[in-house]
Order: C-alpha cells, then structure tokens, then sequence
C-alpha cells in the first residue's frame, strides 16, 4: 500500500508523509515540530519510520519546522542547493538532489521537477512506488511541461488550486501581491487547476487532492464547485482540507 497523509496544506504550513510498506518520507515542514509531531502521532505515522525530509522551496510555510523536524527525527533533509542555501534551517544533515535527477530514498523513487514560482528553485515531486505514481505539484504559477507530463500519468494528483479569482480581485490582498499570486511566477487558480486535469486526461482513473487553497481568497466549496463543473469530475471525487488542523490520507 502506497499512502499520502497530508498534514497540513495551504499559506498557514504544508507538510505531507508518503508511506510504503512501513518506510517514510516527509515533503516539507512547515509547522513547528510540536505541531507536526501530534499530526503524525493522530495520523499512526510512526516517526522512527521517517527516512528523510524533503523540500520544494524555501518559503516559510514550507520549511518553518524543517530544522527542528530534521533534527529531532535525526534524518537528512534533502532537496537542490540553492534551495537548502536560502532556507534558514540551521545544523542539519544535508543531501543534496538536482532538479530532474530521480533518486531513491525509503524505497520510494522520486524525481524532483521544475516549477514556475518566485523562489530559488522551487520543485513539485513525482514519487513512485508499488507500480503507483504520485504527484505532489503546488506553487507554481503555471505548469512546466515537465510536471505536466507527469500529472498526464499519474494515479494520484496533489494539485494546487490556491485561489478563486473574484475572491482574490476583492480581498484584502494590495494590488503588487495580486499580481504576483495571479502571475506565471505565482500560484494556480482554481481555473488553471481545473483546465490542467482537463488537459492532461487520459481516461484512466485519476485521484485528485485540490491542494494549497488560500484562507483569504478560496474556499473548498468554491475549489471543488470550479474544479467539478470546468472538468465534469463529480464533486465527491475531489478532495481537499476543510479547515485548519484537518487531514487526510489518500490510498493508490
């Protein structure tokens, strides 16, 4: 069995924990450790069976626990140079990728691969295992064809869809923000989210996890509403994190 446990998703910390036969690897911290020590105890994920942490970027709601994390689960953190070096995680056990380069760790095969978001840079991931491919792809202002590619074949997606634009249009955001949200460089739309699964169909039975949704400019109701009726995928097979402190384990 193959499992995704997302502990957190979205502006406030993102942190998800893919399992296989017992072995596991962490993709991002960024709650503290208290906080993601009780998501994982409340989720049967044993901390001893955490191999590594690996990052996308190095914004704060990715990587604020991920000192802490590293070094009180005593694994490596891992993810390209230029992200590791603009994120402030202070001593840590460091192993260094490169975008486009797959590399194996608790017996999952991941490649990492470039997004389009203002950082370093930042990657999604395409974790492989048991015959099964998961996507894991947030912060990215549009997709790059390669994780487009890989979204085409995946059996799991967890895919960003941060915003709604009439929500971001009238909040409370100022006008550079906006812009930058709404750029290539940004993050995806709920409309962006919805025309890529439509784009990369392949009729093959796709799970779908609508990730990183804004706490100010998108709702999960209006996620899953644009996302259902810009598709035709029925609601009940889109998935998403309700409200602060929810959580979810997704099966391949």
């Amino acid at each position: 069995m193959f499992e995704m446990h997302i502990l957190a998703s979205g502006s406030d910390g993102n942190c998800t924990v893919l399992v296989h036969e017992d072995r596991a690897v962490m993709i991002d911290a960024g709650l503290s450790f208290k906080a993601t020590s009780r998501l994982m105890s409340t989720n049967g994920i044993d901390p001893s069976s955490v191999e590594a942490l690996l990052i996308t970027h190095e914004h704060s709601d990715h990587v604020k626990g991920a000192g802490p994390v590293a070094r009180a689960l005593n694994i490596p953190v891992m993810c390209n140079r230029s992200t590791f070096l603009s994120s402030n995680m202070g001593r840590v056990l460091y192993s260094e990728t490169q975008t486009m380069v797959p590399f194996t760790v608790a017996g999952i095969r991941f490649t990492p691969l470039p997004t389009s978001h203002n950082a370093m840079e930042p990657n999604a991931y395409m974790a492989e295992a048991g015959g099964k491919r998961v996507l894991i792809a947030t912060d990215t202002g549009v997709l790059t064809p390669p994780v487009e590619d890989a979204l085409r074949t995946s059996d799991v997606a967890i895919l960003e869809s941060n915003y709604d634009k009439y929500m971001l249009d009238n909040g409370p955001y100022p006008i550079y923000l906006r812009r930058l949200i709404e750029s290539d460089i940004g993050h995806l739309s709920n409309v962006a989210c919805a025309e890529a699964l439509k784009r990369t169909t392949n009729g093959m039975k796709r799970k779908i996890f609508l990730a990183h949704l804004s706490r100010k400019n998108n709702t999960p109701d209006t996620a899953r509403e644009t996302v259902s009726n810009l598709t035709g995928t029925r609601r009940m097979e889109l998935d998403c994190l309700e409200f602060a402190g929810d959580t979810r384990i997704l099966r391949a």
